[in-house]
Formats: C-alpha cells, sequence, structure tokens
C-alpha cells in the first residue's frame, strides 16, 4: 500500500512537470530578445557609403546649379577633340568616308555609351560638312542605338537628308569576323579619317595598322589600359581613359554635363586627401606610439574611408 502511494506521488509530480514544459523556453526566449539590439533605422558599418554618396550628391548639385548660373567650369585642351574637325574636313576635301567604329561590346558597356555619345558628335559635323559616315557595329542594339544618333544629329544640323541608315549596319558578334570586315572595308574604301571610340581588345591593332597604311588620320578612344599602347603607337590622337568620358561634355559645352565632371574631380580631389592624410597620420603614429591625436585620426580616417 505505501509502495502504491509511493508510485501515484511520482506519476502526479511527473505529470506537472509535463503540464509546464515550456516554462524554462519561455524564459530562455525572453532573455535572448532582451540580449538582442534593438534595430536602429542606418546601419553603423554602411554610414561612411551613406555620407559619400550624400556628399557627392550635394556636390553635383551644387556645380550644376553654378554651370546653370553662368560660371561653367575651365577645361583643359584636349588634342584629339580638338582634330575632330580637322579630321572631317579633311574627309570632305578628299571626298572619302570617315569610318567610325563604337568598340566590340554591347550597350551594356559604359565605353559603348561614350563611344555613341561621339558618333553623334561626328555625325553632326560630317552632316554640316556634308561628309559621308559609315559606322559597322559588331551588335545589333549597338547598331540601332548609332542609326538613333546619327539620325539626331543630321536633324540638329539641319541636314536630315544627309541620314543614311544602310551606312550604319550590324556585320557579326565574333571578334575576330568583325575585324576582317572592317580591315578589308579599310582597305577597299580607304576612308580619310577613322575614329575608334569604345571597348577594344585584341583587335586594336589590326584597326590601328589598317588604317596608318591606308595613310588616314586616326582618333581612338578607350579605357582599357591593355590597348592604349597600341593606339598611341599608331594613331594620329588618343583619348586616355577619363579624357575619353569627359569628351561628351568637352564637346557639348552643356552646363549639365560640364557641372556633373567638375563634381566628379572634386570628389577625386576630397578621396586623394582622406588618403594622403591618413597614410601621414598612421605613419607618424607608428613612428611615435605615445601620440595618440595620430592613433585616433587615422583610425577615424579608416573608418570614413570604409575601412
Amino acid at each position: 500500500m505505501v509502495l502504491g502511494a509511493c508510485i501515484g506521488f511520482a506519476k502526479a509530480a511527473a505529470g506537472q512537470v509535463a503540464q509546464h514544459p515550456a516554462q524554462p523556453a519561455a524564459i530562455s526566449q525572453t532573455a535572448l530578445q532582451a540580449a538582442q539590439p534593438a534595430p536602429t533605422l542606418l546601419k553603423e558599418s554602411r554610414l561612411p557609403l551613406f555620407t559619400w554618396i550624400l556628399g557627392i550628391a550635394i556636390a553635383t548639385t551644387i556645380f550644376v546649379a553654378r554651370a546653370r548660373g553662368g560660371k561653367p567650369p575651365t577645361i583643359r585642351r584636349i588634342a584629339a577633340l580638338e582634330a575632330v574637325d580637322e579630321a572631317v574636313g579633311r574627309a570632305t576635301e578628299m571626298g572619302r568616308p570617315i569610318l567610325f567604329i563604337p568598340g566590340i561590346q554591347d550597350m551594356d558597356n559604359i565605353q559603348t555609351v561614350a563611344g555613341i555619345t561621339m558618333l553623334g558628335r561626328v555625325a553632326k559635323t560630317a552632316a554640316e560638312y556634308d561628309a559621308v559616315i559609315e559606322a559597322p557595329t559588331s551588335r545589333s542594339l549597338v547598331m540601332e542605338a548609332a542609326r538613333d544618333a546619327v539620325q539626331a544629329s543630321c536633324l540638329a544640323a539641319g541636314r536630315p537628308d544627309a541620314f543614311q541608315p544602310d551606312r550604319i549596319n550590324y556585320i557579326t558578334d565574333e571578334q575576330f569576323g568583325y575585324a576582317a570586315y572592317v580591315g578589308g572595308k579599310m582597305m577597299r574604301e580607304k576612308p580619310a579619317a577613322c575614329f575608334y571610340m569604345g571597348c577594344f581588345f585584341a583587335e586594336s591593332l589590326i584597326f590601328a595598322e589598317n588604317g596608318n597604311a591606308i595613310g588616314a588620320i586616326q582618333i581612338a578612344g578607350t579605357a582599357e589600359s591593355s590597348q592604349l599602347p597600341f593606339f598611341v603607337a599608331a594613331c594620329d590622337y588618343t583619348l586616355i581613359g577619363e579624357e575619353f568620358f569627359a569628351a561628351s561634355a568637352y564637346l557639348s559645352g552643356e552646363p549639365d554635363q560640364l557641372g556633373t565632371l567638375q563634381a566628379q574631380d572634386a570628389t577625386k580631389l576630397a578621396i586623394l586627401m582622406f588618403i594622403v592624410a591618413g597614410t601621414l597620420a598612421a605613419t607618424i603614429a607608428a613612428v611615435m606610439p605615445s601620440a595618440d591625436f595620430f592613433a585616433k585620426t587615422s583610425a577615424f580616417l579608416q573608418r570614413a574611408m570604409g575601412n
């Protein structure tokens, strides 16, 4: 009888424990929620990036407003862009066409976009001089963009009849197939001026050597550092890196583009100053461990640069 009572008591105790199994879990979950940090509007690790983006936006707004107000920035002379009118004029005098190659990449490449912008500027000058411009492309979408740019330039020049869509055509996506077609076209038609504006790879020297062989005046522009030496060696004028992207602002003189260009230069100058100041502070802090000011300055500049 005593044994039965002990067994019954043990079962009752086990039942009470089974009825409240979630209590320790609830306590641990509450403690876990209390230990987690409260959500914030800004992520601290992304704050430097947000600050830089905000600063660039403010600088762009200020410089564009200044340019619209009649205070455009002064841009240094770029010889390759000064020679555009000369090249088009030479083709007009010789009665030979102008060849424009907008690179071999599609419209998702920023260099192709810059090349199409340059094509519009060259096409406008060609329409004013009554010169023929040809632009074979290696991408179908680039062909459509090039046709639109040339047509708009002809309309802006007051010569809508100068637009000839059949001279802007699609050849092939294959790199060296396209290079072979362009090289053969250059040897057959012997254009007086050749423009290479866009993204180029191994075919750059093929174009430049063929143009040099036929005696054409050649102006090239690309941001591919591996191809720049070939263009510099074989072409008359070369736009190097950022000069290529600044070409549209240089040639058009539009306040919005000039203001944006000045904001980019100001941002680069600010980043350079941060890098120089951080390097000096880190060097002094390493040489003089007791100089807490320079150590704190170096740490602050590293955080500001997102490191």
